[in-house]
C-alpha cells in the first residue's frame, strides 16, 4: 500500500522513443495534490492519506464542505480521494504530492470510470457470438439465444448475462508503463490507453 496521485485524462497521442519507434501514450495532467487529512489507526482504525485535486470556487461549495476545508486550512477542492498507506508519519496536512512521485519506465496502476455506452446488446456487452449468418437464419443474427429453461427452474437467475446498461464502472488497469514525466507542467505520459473519457478523473498508483 502506497500513496498515489490524482489526475485528469487529457487524451491520447503518440511520441517517439530513442530508437525512433512511435509509441501510443495517454497524457494525464496529475497534481499537485495537497494532503487534506491524515487517517490514523488511533482515530480512524486505519492508515490513509486523503488527497484533493482541482481548486473549486468557494461559491460552488456547500456549507458543511466549506467548513471541513476551513478546519484543515486548505482552499476548497473539487475531488477528494484516499490512499491507504502503511506509515503516515512522513506525511503532513498541506503537503503537496506531485508527479515527481513517478519516473520513466516505472509500472503503475491507473483507476478511472469507464466510458458509458448506454443500453447495449449481448454481443457488444458480453462478446456473445450471435446466431448464424445464413442457412435459413432469420432475424436472430445478434440475438443472445436461450436465457433459461421453461418448466424448471421457470425463471432467469440473477446475474445472467443479458442486454443492459454498459460502461460507467470503476475500472483499474494494472501494470502500465510510465513513458516519461514532465514535472514542470505536471504531466505524466503512460504507454497505451487508460480507463475513462477525456477530462475524467483518474487515480495513478505504483504497482504493488
Amino acid at each position: 500500500m502506497s500513496i498515489g496521485v490524482l489526475g485528469k485524462k487529457v487524451g491520447m497521442t503518440q511520441v517517439f522513443d530513442e530508437e525512433g519507434r512511435a509509441v501510443p501514450v495517454t497524457v494525464i495532467e496529475a497534481g499537485p495534490c495537497p494532503i487534506v487529512e491524515i487517517r490514523t489507526p488511533e482515530k480512524n482504525n486505519y492508515s490513509a492519506v486523503q488527497l484533493g485535486f482541482i481548486q473549486e470556487k468557494p461559491s460552488h461549495v456547500n456549507k458543511p464542505t466549506k467548513g471541513y476545508f476551513a478546519k484543515q486550512g486548505i482552499t476548497p477542492l473539487r475531488f477528494l480521494r484516499e490512499f491507504r498507506v502503511n506509515d503516515v508519519s512522513e506525511y503532513s496536512v498541506g503537503q503537496e504530492i506531485t508527479v515527481s512521485l513517478f519516473s520513466g519506465g516505472e509500472k503503475v496502476d491507473v483507476c478511472g470510470i469507464s466510458k458509458g455506452k448506454g443500453y447495449q446488446g449481448g454481443m457488444k456487452r458480453h462478446h456473445f457470438a450471435g446466431g448464424p449468418a445464413s442457412h435459413g437464419a432469420s432475424k436472430v443474427h445478434r440475438k443472445p439465444g436461450s436465457s433459461g429453461a421453461n418448466s424448471y427452474p421457470g425463471h432467469i437467475f440473477k446475474g445472467k448475462k443479458m442486454a443492459g446498461r454498459m460502461g460507467g464502472d470503476r475500472v483499474t488497469t494494472k501494470g502500465l508503463s510510465v513513458f516519461s514525466v514532465d514535472e514542470e507542467n505536471n504531466l505524466i505520459l503512460i504507454r497505451g490507453s487508460v480507463p475513462g473519457a477525456n477530462d475524467g478523473l483518474v487515480l495513478i498508483m505504483k504497482t504493488a
